[in-house]
């Protein structure tokens, strides 16, 4: 599987990045382009996917943007790494649970390097950390499969604003709380956009 690294050093627009991925998988299709891993943040944003419900907007005065990925609604901004990719499932089995079991084994290993127990839920999808019995979202994902190839992504919660959750039922998830990783653990996470990629890799391979 070949598999182009991109990653962004200044915060790009999720419009931009949206126009980016689908451009790249009409090329995929076409067998015009590589499969694509992409590092990057966005400024303040909110985003709702295909199965919102507008009573998880808590805040109305917020601005909402439709996208046309899986999941709920959720909140990105400066802190929070985002992994977005455009990757062929047509030469593996076309099998989108693995898909996603490969995004949160990733998730979970990478973690794992920087000391943090984390773990999947199968009735709530994402990635979760116990804070003394409360349990927390660190990651999210949104995923959208069309032509069996699958693009949008997964963020992590690093050092964002938690209180911009405050404005939305994150996820529809009214009974679990958000996180980040500096709360968890204060250290340095420089480098986890590169071992994200390393374990993501290597798990698309298996």
């Amino acid at each position: 599987m070949n598999i182009e690294i991109k990653k962004s050093q200044k915060p790009v627009k999720y419009e931009d990045a949206l126009r980016f991925m689908e451009k790249r998988l009409m090329e995929i299709d076409q067998n015009k382009s590589n499969n694509l891993i992409w590092i990057l943040e966005h400024e303040d944003l909110y985003t709702a996917g295909t199965s919102y419900k507008e009573n998880e907007i808590i805040d109305k005065s917020i601005k909402i943007l439709k996208t046309n990925r899986g999941g709920k609604i959720t909140y990105h901004g400066p802190g929070q790494l985002i992994c977005y990719f455009v990757i062929d499932l047509k030469k593996s089995k076309k099998d989108i649970r693995k898909f996603i079991s490969t995004i949160e084994e990733t998730i979970v290993k990478t973690l794992k390097y920087y000391e943090i127990d984390s773990f999947p839920d199968k009735d709530n999808i994402g990635i979760w950390y116990d804070d003394n019995s409360k349990i927390k979202k660190i990651a999210a994902i949104g995923v959208r499969v069309s032509k069996w190839i699958a693009y949008h992504g997964f963020s992590i919660n690093i050092r964002n604003d938690l209180k911009k959750y405050d404005a939305i039922v994150p996820c529809g998830i009214k009974d679990k709380g958000v996180t980040n990783l500096i709360n968890i653990k204060n250290q340095n996470y420089d480098g986890i956009g590169d071992k994200l990629i390393e374990n993501f890799i290597l798990n698309l391979k298996n």
